[in-house]
């Protein structure tokens, strides 16, 4: 019985003699359970230790440990009055982070804070559990006043200042960033080659294009590249998050802008434009838009011609486009020009239709005198008559004698006159006539 007392006051011994007893000595423990408030932890000594669990957690209130962790604490007293050791996991926690600080400051490695609130100057930002300012100066590479609010994110910094006898660590967000572009910079320098392919993610819409995330870096791409037809808005052919190739039309390194193009991916629709299309053809067209000038007429998917509003009709010189065509009818239509140079193609749906001056012209002769016809207006210039095919002639002011009256006052809408023809040009839509008294 003897025996088994001295080895168990041997190993006592001994167990005293590998145990630094000095208060403030750092030790390892290992973590034997987790509870609600407290963490139990081994330490090697005749009695386990308990530290608050708030001392392992991040700052982002998350537990950092689990059951059978090793970990270091220090010593803060074998007893505290109620015979129970205690320990401190927070001021280990705080020499490694220095010693941490430390190292990143000589080697210039980055360092994960957390910026809690904003300060004069500046933030303050905890490195786990030490205290550590970020000047305003050293927040963005921009410089300047106004830079952003910080409060709550968690990022990588730079030590900059490291004094751990006066506490004092000073950080810079602006370094990393910098740090960041230049490597960010040497990738797209290696990745973006005019006139070749990349893969980029739609970003946001505008009303003159599209920006597209090429991976750290936007790219702007025209309305005007987009397709090889027109496009009132990039919403018709992207949207927000698609995920495409795109063509590199231009790279400046300098100021690292990116010029794409989605269009120049497909062959150019307008270089066998005239192996299809060719002037005074008439073929059918889709109404694809209506504005107060004329209609756009697709001609096909990628081609798309105009039909101004002197080209609708014949007779109806200043009609509204939209009051006699909407979007999708299908029209006979004329091409009139084919302009290579500026990708435009004039259409005509009048001209697919006979000229009524023309037939008027062919069936007359000047001097025919033509009897019983509607004055159709008055006006200071002359009367518009009403001719057969629904065209008007014209008897000019100087063909009247008016004396002293007014030709409003000899002449009314809607009353017979008799007249001769005195000249027709059908080109110019033109019928002239001359009273018969």
């Amino acid at each position: 019985m003897k025996d088994t007392d001295n080895t168990l006051q041997t190993l006592l011994d001994k167990s005293f003699d590998n145990f630094d007893l000095t208060q403030g000595s750092l030790i390892k423990a290992n973590v034997l359970e987790i509870g609600k408030k407290w963490v139990t932890l081994d330490i090697g000594f005749k009695s386990d230790g308990l530290v608050s669990i708030e001392e392992f957690q991040d700052h982002k209130s998350e537990l950092v440990v689990e059951v059978g962790d090793q970990v270091e604490v220090i010593l803060d007293a074998l007893d505290d009055g109620f015979g129970e050791i205690r320990l401190s996991r927070e001021k280990a926690r705080k020499q490694e982070t220095w010693d941490r600080l430390q190292q990143s400051h000589e080697e210039g490695s980055y360092v994960e804070g957390k910026v809690v609130n904003k300060v004069k100057g500046g933030f303050t930002v905890f490195i786990d559990v030490v205290k550590a300012f970020l000047p305003g100066s050293l927040i963005d590479p921009k410089g300047g006043k106004d830079y952003p609010d910080l409060t709550g994110e968690t990022l990588d910094f730079k030590v900059m200042k490291f004094d751990k006898k006066r506490s004092n660590v000073v950080l810079s967000r602006k370094a990393v960033l910098q740090e960041q572009n230049s490597e960010e910079r040497d990738r797209l320098l290696e990745i973006i080659k005019e006139g070749e392919k990349i893969e980029g993610t739609i970003k946001n819409l505008t009303e003159y294009g599209a920006f597209v995330d090429l991976g750290g870096l936007d790219g702007l791409l025209h309305i005007t590249d987009l397709s090889w037809k027109r496009v009132m808005h990039p919403k018709e052919v992207v949207n927000v998050g698609d995920k495409m190739e795109f063509m590199t039309l231009s790279f400046d390194p300098e100021k690292m802008r990116v010029s794409l193009g989605l269009k120049q991916l497909t062959a150019d629709p307008w270089k066998d434009i005239e192996s299809r299309y060719h002037v005074g053809q008439i073929l059918q067209g889709e109404v694809a838009l209506t504005t107060d000038y004329g209609c756009f007429i697709k001609l096909d998917e990628d081609i798309e011609g105009l039909v101004h509003i002197t080209d609708l009709d014949w007779k109806n010189k200043n009609i509204n486009p939209s009051s006699i065509l909407n979007k999708g009818d299908k029209i006979d239509v004329k091409i009139m020009e084919i302009d290579l140079e500026e990708r435009k193609v004039s259409l005509s749906k009048k001209h697919t239709t006979e000229n009524p001056w023309k037939e008027f012209e062919d069936k007359h002769n000047t001097g025919d005198i033509l009897e019983g016809l509607k004055i159709k207006s008055v006006t200071d210039f002359g009367v518009f008559v009403e001719l057969e095919g629904g065209i008007d002639g014209l008897i000019h002011h100087s063909e009247i004698n008016v004396g002293t009256k007014t030709i409003q006052d000899l002449y009314k809408e809607g009353e017979e006159v008799t007249v001769s023809i005195s000249g027709m040009d059908s080109e110019r839509e033109r019928i002239s006539l001359s009273l018969v008294s």
